[in-house]
C-alpha cells in the first residue's frame, strides 16, 4: 500500500480527503504533515492557487520521498477582478485573521448592489511524486456575497458566501452539506482519477 501525504496539519481536511478516497475505493494510507515534523512549512510565493498547491506538494514529496497532495484556496470576487484570491487569508494584513478579513471585504463592497455581488470559492489540488511528476485539478463553488455574516459553521469567508441555489450561507450549512458542494470537495474528488492513474 502506498503512503500518501497531505500538506496540512488540519485534521478536518485530512478526514475529508480520506473519506473521498475511501468512497472511491482507493485504499492508500493518507497521513498529514504532522507525521513529518522536521519538514518545514513552504512559503506560498506563487501567483495562482495552482502554483501555490504545486509548490507545497513538490516540497513535501522531495522532503519525504512520498507522493504528496497539497491544496490552495480562496475567495474570488467578480467586481474586485478575482481578489482577494491568493491573498484571501491575509486580505486585512495579518495571515489568518478571519474577522478582520471579512470586515475589510464587506466595507469594500458596501455600495455594490446585490446583482453585482457574485463571487466564488476556488481550490486547486495538486499531486506531486518524488520523481517530479505533477498534476493539478480545480474546484469552484459559485455564489453571492451577503451584506453581513450569517452562521457559525466553517471559517474564513463562509459566513458571507451564499451558494447558488441556497438560501443559507456556507457557514449555515452542516459540514456534510458543505463538503458535498464545496470547492475543496470538488477539487479533491477530481483528484481521485489522478491518484488512480499515478499510484494505481
Amino acid at each position: 500500500m502506498t503512503r500518501l501525504i497531505l500538506a496540512t496539519r488540519n485534521a478536518g481536511k485530512i478526514n475529508e480527503l480520506k473519506a473521498i478516497l475511501a468512497e472511491a475505493g482507493i485504499t492508500h494510507e493518507l497521513v498529514g504533515a504532522e507525521a513529518f515534523p522536521d519538514v518545514p512549512d513552504v512559503k506560498e510565493t506563487g501567483v495562482t492557487f495552482a502554483e501555490n498547491a504545486l509548490l507545497k506538494a513538490h516540497a513535501l514529496a522531495r522532503a519525504t520521498g512520498l507522493p504528496a497532495v497539497a491544496d490552495d484556496s480562496g475567495l474570488c470576487v467578480d467586481v474586485l477582478g478575482g481578489a482577494p484570491g491568493i491573498f484571501s487569508a491575509r486580505w486585512a494584513g495579518t495571515h489568518g485573521d478571519d474577522k478582520a478579513n471579512l470586515e475589510l471585504l464587506l466595507a469594500q463592497l458596501k455600495d455594490i448592489d446585490t446583482a453585482h455581488r457574485g463571487a466564488h470559492f476556488a481550490c486547486a489540488a495538486a499531486l506531486a511524486l518524488p520523481d517530479g511528476t505533477e498534476r493539478v485539478v480545480e474546484g469552484r463553488l459559485r455564489g453571492t456575497l451577503r451584506r453581513s455574516p450569517e452562521g457559525t459553521n466553517g471559517f474564513g469567508y463562509d459566513p458571507i458566501l451564499q451558494p447558488e441555489g441556497e438560501m443559507r450561507t456556507c457557514a449555515e450549512l452542516t459540514p456534510q452539506e458543505k463538503n458535498a458542494i464545496s470547492h475543496r470537495g470538488k477539487a479533491f474528488r477530481a483528484l481521485v482519477p489522478v491518484v488512480r492513474e499515478l499510484l494505481g
